[in-house]
């Protein structure tokens, strides 16, 4: 399995860490998730915060892992901090 490093954080990423901070929540857990297809694997990402789990739309070739955790991380993101369509004051 290819290897991560802070370095390949991206912003919706980092939003997701400084939202967790914020919010005195543990820094989000991800975790690559891999799908033979044939000659080749597909990889995905998921995001573990407070026990919920906030799977990546979509499926990745390998070298595009990063792109994997900026999807599930948006979707985390965008899903604690918004209740209804407005901004929520607590996160579940």
């Amino acid at each position: 399995m290819p290897s991560s490093t802070k370095s390949s954080a991206s912003p919706w990423q980092d939003r997701l860490e400084e939202a967790c901070r914020d919010n005195n929540y543990p820094l989000p857990h991800f975790q690559y998730v891999s799908d033979r297809r044939g000659g080749r694997t597909a990889w995905s990402s998921r995001i573990t915060i407070e026990g919920q789990v906030f799977q990546a739309r979509f499926w990745y070739d390998g070298k595009n892992l990063n792109n994997a955790k900026e999807d599930a991380a948006e979707l985390a993101l965008r899903s604690l901090r918004y209740v209804n369509g407005s901004p929520s004051s607590s996160w579940h």
